[in-house]
């Protein structure tokens, strides 16, 4: 057939809503697993006092002997900057049928969300000194409740009473543990195949990260062998310190050139404090 037109344009077309298409953002899940602070400041102190020794004597003697006490920092220290920024002409802010700025601002806040998550998640894994490895397999069917079984082993037995505990893993682990809450109980794994993966599971919060997060490499100030690792622990004990907010976000005229710079910068510092640092499992892989 011969068209009487062919130019594309003579067509009409429809546009999507006013943003342009977003990215696929990795999930950000560091909030819920840590004291998440945002005071303005630089440092956090938190020392804390020797251990006393317990004597018991093989008689009633009726002394003792008078030990020293000694008090150790520990400090978190905003080391982390994490910074964003492009450049918006006036023309194609003008011109453009999509809200540039806006749609570019979303991306953006994503994306840095994410970075912050994976700093996060990744520095948690390395300062914890728990640590636990999987059975041959890793989060398999038939691995992942002894796994959870073997993980609350190392989180009980203390005067105050840590329940509210977490598991992270990434997606290749998640066929294994959905098999294994679809197949275990049958109240729990009837919820598990009418609704899917379950938030809390065996007594732990389970939570999914992006692909990748867990890495072997250096992020910012600090150099990571988190490759084929995941994290658990108990909820609250570490801290993230992020001041000011989430995120500062400035626009800037820039001389010579149309239209704005656009930037956004967050600081951070997430820090696992010493005297409970064993609740903050490392989990290799096997």
């Amino acid at each position: 057939m011969t068209l009487n037109f062919t130019e594309a344009t003579a067509y009409r077309k429809l546009w999507m809503p006013n943003l342009f298409q977003e990215f696929l953002f990795k999930a950000a899940i560091i909030k819920p697993l840590v004291d998440y602070r945002t005071d303005n400041v630089k440092y956090i102190e938190n020392p804390y006092g020797s251990q006393g020794t317990i004597t018991q004597n093989s008689s009633i003697v009726g002394t003792y002997t008078v030990a020293d006490f000694d008090v150790t920092a520990d400090t978190a220290t905003v080391t982390e900057e994490f910074v964003w920024s492009e450049h918006v002409y006036s023309f194609e802010k003008i011109a453009s049928v999509a809200d540039v700025k806006g749609s570019r601002m979303k991306d953006a806040m994503g994306q840095l969300a994410y970075a912050v998550d994976k700093y996060a998640l990744n520095e948690l894994c390395a300062s914890g000194t728990g640590a636990y490895s999987t059975p041959a397999g890793g989060f398999s069917q038939a691995n992942a409740l002894a796994i959870a079984a073997n993980l609350a082993s190392k989180l009980v037995g203390f005067a105050a009473n840590y329940s509210s505990k977490y598991i992270v893993i990434e997606p290749s682990d998640l066929p294994g543990v959905l098999l294994a809450m679809f197949g275990n109980g049958f109240a729990t794994s009837d919820r598990a195949l009418n609704n899917g993966f379950l938030n809390h599971w065996a007594d732990f919060d389970w939570y999914v990260c992006g692909a990748s997060t867990f890495v072997t490499a250096t992020l910012g100030t600090t150099a990571y062998t988190n490759s084929g690792h995941r994290v658990a622990g108990v909820k609250g004990l570490a801290t993230l310190l992020m001041p000011a907010g989430e995120m500062q976000w400035m626009e800037k005229e820039v001389t010579a050139k149309t239209g704005v710079e656009l930037a956004l910068a967050a600081y951070a510092v997430l820090k696992v404090w010493n005297q409970k640092a064993a609740l903050t499992v490392d989990i290799t892989v096997a």
